[in-house]
C-alpha cells in the first residue's frame, strides 16, 4: 500500500492547495476507489493530509512535497520499517535473538534503509512524473507476438 500512498500524495502534490476525494484521484492514477479512500484516510490521520467537509470536500496536501520525506509515508502506512525483528524499531521479538550471530549486524543495514528513506523526498519522487506514459504491457505483448508471428523457422 506503500507505493499506491506515495502515488497519491504525489498526484496531490501536482498543483498546491488542490483538493481532491477518493474519485477524483481514482482518475488521476488508476487505483481503485475504496483502495485510494482507505490510503487517504490513514494519511489524514496521520496529519499527512487535512481532510476536508462538504459538498466540495476531500483531502489537501498542506505540507510542500519537498517538506514530506519518503519515510514519513512509509511510517504512515506500514509502520517503522524493521528488516528483521532484532533491529530497534521492531516490535516483535526474535527467539534466536541472544545466540544470534548476526545480532546488531542487521541495525547498521535498518539505518542505512531509513536513512535513504529520509533523504528522499516526495519531490524527489514526484520530478518528471508528467512524462507520456508507455503503452501496457499487455499492448506491447501483443504487438511483439504479431511481429514474430511473421517469423517461421525453417528447418
Amino acid at each position: 500500500m506503500t507505493d499506491y500512498g506515495v502515488v497519491i500524495m504525489s498526484e496531490m502534490g501536482h498543483i498546491e492547495g488542490r483538493v481532491m476525494n477518493a474519485p477524483d484521484l481514482s482518475l488521476y492514477t488508476g487505483l481503485k476507489v475504496p483502495t485510494a479512500a482507505k490510503i487517504l484516510r490513514l494519511l489524514a490521520k496521520s496529519g499527512l493530509l487535512t481532510s476536508i467537509r462538504g459538498a466540495h470536500g476531500g483531502y489537501r496536501l498542506d505540507r510542500s512535497p519537498s517538506d514530506i520525506s519518503i519515510a514519513e509515508i512509509v511510517r504512515v502506512l506500514e509502520g517503522p520499517v524493521a528488516v528483521t525483528s532484532c533491529v530497534d524499531d521492531s516490535h516483535e521479538d526474535c527467539s534466536v535473538e541472544q545466540c544470534c550471530p548476526m545480532r546488531g549486524g542487521w541495525e547498521t543495514i535498518n539505518r542505512a534503509i531509513n536513512t535513504a528513506l529520509e533523504e528522499v523526498t516526495l519531490a524527489d519522487m514526484s520530478h518528471g512524473t508528467s512524462k507520456p506514459v508507455p503503452a501496457p504491457l499487455s499492448k506491447r505483448a501483443n504487438s511483439k507476438t504479431a511481429s514474430n508471428a511473421s517469423l517461421s523457422v525453417t528447418e
